[in-house]
């Protein structure tokens, strides 16, 4: 990502620190990450975003500028902010790796860090992580309703903002979509990136048949036309009547993007077939999601690939997760929130995975770190005293990850529709821990 400030944070972030540094109070402090619950109708999530906070946190540190405006702004002590003109992040991450499947209350990070450090980076992990947790959480079902077509991310244009743009880019790429229209993923990821042309390419030219010549002749490897501008059959005809003109050009595919797209698409390959162009493909695009795909494939539309935009990369029915950064132990302590309805488990957990004989995931037992003995941990060291262990691996590689969790799921998980929950166990010395910290706290005898 672009250098970004460290001010890109919640006010009380700074208001407590400050209030930590008068008091002296920057014991080790212990926060893990995770969603309380599944959006409604999900039935597991996707990991994703680890790359990007361990960016932040490798970089965060408060430039002369934003010292100065600290102190001017009037809010705070010039002790304090001069305090401040040392702060890295020097702390433990332990982390799923990106592209796992999880359920709620399973941490996807741990931060070990001295307090001052582990509370300021609360609000950009948050940020980071949920977001493209979500999308490729969304993207993955358009993945299991494309039953194996092209996917391709549209979404920038009407993304919340240029880097939600980007990453979920990113996100939906590592979730299985073939790739991005979003130019600036493909350079920086290498992400495969596809286009076409836009409506107005076509309105630029006299006639239509000159749009589709002209452009096909520009990228005579391999292009795809758009025929809806005016009638969708008609244009699909002039493709099949510009046949001879075309000799060496390669036309790819057809773009349909309004309408009733099965029933196009139906009339389009029945065109294409009958004028010797069985080989150029159906393409789809238009507020299309997991649903809208399932819909065209269950009603037999020969469409070959899908372009997904905005109800993918802003995760339109479900565009939040609702999730956490909570603090589990303080000064070698267990902490723990009892808020009606968002109480935490305390304590360093780790998520173990079991198997049955079929390879596929059986359930997972939450735990706490000191009783994990066994293969099966899922929480993996990610950084440590403020530094990656090793490189993040591939996009390609979590890629992969992805693909292998799909085969590891169990086939119910995969539906579309909710399902019975996936069992998540709570460890008795997980729950002993929680009466310990209850304890501590007072809040029982």
């Amino acid at each position: 990502m672009t250098a970004e400030s460290i001010l890109l944070t919640d006010l009380y972030q700074l208001t407590m620190l400050q209030a930590y540094h008068q008091r002296g109070m920057n014991d080790v402090a212990v926060f893990e990450f995770f969603v309380r619950k599944l959006p409604e109708g999900r039935n597991f999530l996707i990991a994703a975003g680890l790359e990007q906070v361990l960016d932040y946190l490798e970089q965060a540190s408060f430039q002369s500028d934003e010292l100065r405006w600290l102190k001017e702004c009037g809010r705070f002590r010039n002790d304090f902010v001069d305090s401040l003109a040392d702060w890295r992040f020097g702390g433990d991450v332990d982390a799923l790796p990106e592209g796992t499947a999880f359920f709620p209350d399973e941490p996807l990070l741990r931060v070990v860090a001295p307090l001052r450090e582990a509370q300021l980076v609360e609000t950009r992990i948050i940020n980071l992580l949920q977001f493209q947790t979500m999308v490729a959480s969304k993207a993955i079902r358009c993945v299991l309703a494309a039953r194996g077509r092209l996917l391709v991310d549209f979404g920038l244009r009407r993304a919340h903002g240029a880097e939600a743009g980007l990453l979920s880019a990113r996100a939906s790429y590592l979730a299985g979509f073939a790739g991005t229209a979003t130019v600036l993923a493909g350079q920086r990821w290498g992400i495969p990136l596809f286009g076409t042309m836009a409506h107005s390419y076509i309105q630029v030219h006299a006639r239509e048949s000159d749009a589709f010549e002209n452009f096909a002749r520009s990228l005579p490897n391999g292009s795809t036309l758009l025929i809806d501008t005016y009638d969708t059959e008609e244009g699909a005809r002039r493709l099949v009547g510009l046949l001879p003109r075309l000799a060496g050009v390669n036309v790819a595919a057809v773009r349909l993007d309004s309408g009733d797209l099965g029933e196009h698409a139906r009339r389009v390959r029945a065109i294409l077939d009958a004028g010797s162009l069985p080989q150029v493909r159906i393409f789809a695009s238009g507020n299309l999601d997991e649903y809208r795909i399932r819909d065209l494939l269950d009603g037999g539309a020969p469409i070959d690939g899908f372009g997904v935009g905005t109800r993918m990369n802003t995760s339109a029915d479900k565009p939040y997760l609702d999730c956490a950064y909570k603090l589990q132990e303080y000064a070698g302590i267990p902490r723990r929130k009892r808020s009606e309805g968002k109480a935490t488990w305390p304590g360093r957990k780790q998520i173990l995975r079991r198997y049955g004989v079929d390879g596929r995931l059986a359930g997972d037992t939450l735990t706490v770190v000191d009783d994990v003995h066994a293969a099966g941990s899922l929480l993996v060291p990610a950084m440590r005293q403020g530094r990656r262990v090793a490189p993040q691996p591939a996009i390609g590689v979590v890629r992969e990850r992805v693909r292998e969790q799909l085969t590891r799921l169990p086939e119910s998980l995969c539906s579309l529709d909710p399902v019975p929950r996936y069992p998540v166990t709570v460890s008795e010395s997980l729950r002993s821990l929680a009466l310990l910290a209850d304890r501590a706290a007072g809040i029982i005898a």
